[in-house]
């Protein structure tokens, strides 16, 4: 069996960047059942409710829609049941504390599959204001505006 190589992304969550400041980003495994890999495969997955938290020492992903398997049976998984991280214990203690510490939360960036292996990315977040996501748009919106107009100068265009 020919051995899966690169990066394979399943889902993405866009509105995190949109409501949090992305403090720091980790790469975690993740704990799945047979069918719950079947139906990453597939390209079927929801990451815009999901949260990480640490619980007794584990992380633990909640929130998180992996659809049933359509081919699966009696055995197929519940879609939003709470899944187990794999992380350093260190790394672990030390998210722990951030989030305790409080403002900061865990929030799942992506799932993807690495050499064959399923893996998610975490990011150590802070809560944006209604203030600060309209800045970001404005600053956003200014930038894109910024490279249109140079754009249209280095190609020779002239205005309307």
């Amino acid at each position: 069996m020919v051995k899966e190589l690169g990066k394979k992304l399943i889902a993405q969550n866009k509105s995190a960047s949109h409501d949090y400041f992305i403090e720091e980003v980790f790469e975690c495994g993740i704990v799945l059942s047979g069918t719950e890999v079947k139906s990453l495969r597939a390209g079927r997955a929801s990451l815009v409710d999901g949260f990480a938290m640490v619980n007794n020492g584990e992380l633990w992903l909640s929130g998180v829609h992996i659809p049933e398997y359509t081919e699966g049976t009696w055995n197929n998984h519940t879609p939003r049941r709470e899944r187990k991280l794999l992380l350093h214990k260190k790394e672990i203690e030390r998210l722990a504390a951030d989030t305790k510490q409080g403002g900061l939360t865990l929030v799942p960036l992506s799932i993807y599959f690495k050499d064959g292996k399923a893996k998610i990315e975490l990011a150590l977040a802070k809560g944006k204001k209604a203030h600060d996501k309209r800045a970001t748009l404005m600053e956003k919106q200014a930038n894109r505006e910024i490279t249109r107009e140079l754009s249209r100068r280095t190609s020779g265009k002239s205005e309307r």
